[in-house]
């Protein structure tokens, strides 16, 4: 067998990235998967006007609400694994 060159003595250095702050990384990760935030608005929304509605005392319609909350967290919950498996299938 052919002896190549010997392993580097020293590792590899680690790549250093720019400090990125809560503003910079929300509107990373919404351009990322803008499906997320929708999802969680929708759901605000929906659960806001069910409360509403409870508290008027329209209970038919309080229910529906509170079954289009349950809807709207299973679409954000959707698409944040849809999120993460095109994110770990497009580092690859």
């Amino acid at each position: 067998m052919e002896a190549g060159a010997p392993p580097p003595l020293e590792p590899s250095p680690l790549p250093t990235f720019a400090e990125e702050g809560f503003g910079e990384k929300f509107l990373r990760k919404t351009r990322e998967n803008p499906l997320v935030p929708l999802g969680c608005l929708c759901t605000v929304g929906v659960l806001t006007y069910g409360l509403i509605s409870f508290r008027k005392g329209n209970t038919r319609r309080s229910q529906l609400m509170m079954r289009a909350r349950v809807l709207a967290q299973g679409f954000t919950f959707a698409a944040l694994l849809g999120g993460m498996v095109a994110t770990a299938i497009k580092s690859r």
